[in-house]
């Protein structure tokens, strides 16, 4: 049987075919070793440039970029099994030998499992704003959070970032630059004209404003002072209100359901 036509979500397409079944990867890590770090020549069986996607959600933006740059590896992580599953099934379809996903959280993963200088590039999209304040405590980008991924990138490393919050954005745009040169990238990615992942095509289908930046890794900064200047740095303790909360309850009750 031939390869099946492309799949839509939110009448976008899911990158890349179904493959013939012969065809198709393993891209699963069904458990991380207890301690790490993990040695990406041998999960993907060669030596390659590695790309991170902390909270990739369902993986599309992971399946285009393995699709598109078949000479890096990509190894991306979710919190949520359910979303996984659905990336680790799009990826074996596709055939996808260089994509490995794993279920954890982005500070745990970087800390304990990603060796220092390792990676080329840290990706990460939409993460969850936590409009209730008592919950503040449980966002991920922190001063603590910019320094694991300071030290994980190579030097000159990329760090790619996104939200549709707008307080989320400021947060970003006060704290980023003291680890990395920070550029504002106001027009979608030329790779992914209608979004690079689930939650950008359901923000900019409701007219939400998506802020995006490229952060280059600071190579004057030392660990001593990346750590330092991470006191130094306020927590996101941010308000958050607006029409976007209401977005990211839906998206919470479908991965739920």
């Amino acid at each position: 049987m031939g390869a099946e036509p492309i799949e839509y979500e939110l009448g976008v397409p899911i990158p890349g075919r179904i493959l013939p079944e012969s065809q198709w990867a393993r891209t699963a890590m069904k458990k991380l070793p207890d301690f790490g770090p993990l040695d990406w020549t041998a999960i993907f069986g060669r030596t390659a440039p590695v790309v991170l996607d902390l909270g990739c959600g369902n993986g599309r933006f992971t399946l285009l970029s393995a699709l598109n740059r078949p000479g890096l590896d990509h190894f991306a992580i979710d919190i949520l099994p359910v979303v996984i599953r659905y990336a680790t099934r799009r990826a074996n379809q596709r055939g996808l030998h260089n994509a490995r996903f794993a279920v954890k959280d982005a500070e745990t993963f970087l800390r304990q499992y990603v060796e220092a200088s390792s990676v080329a590039e840290i990706h990460l999209y939409h993460p969850q704003p936590y409009h209730d304040q008592r919950r503040a405590e449980r966002r991920v980008v922190t001063p603590q959070l910019l320094v694991d991924v300071h030290r994980a990138l190579i030097p000159g490393g990329l760090f790619v970032v996104q939200t549709d919050n707008p307080d989320y954005w400021a947060y970003m745009t006060r704290v980023l630059p003291s680890f990395f040169a920070l550029r504002e990238h106001p027009r979608p990615w030329p790779d992914a004209p209608d979004g690079r992942t689930r939650r950008e095509i359901l923000a900019r289908q409701r007219g939400l404003t998506i802020f995006r930046g490229e952060a280059l890794r600071r190579d004057d900064l030392s660990p001593e002072s990346a750590a330092a200047l991470a006191r130094s740095l306020p927590m996101p303790t941010f308000r958050s209100r607006g029409p976007w909360s209401e977005l990211d309850r839906w998206e919470s009750r479908m991965h739920a359901d």
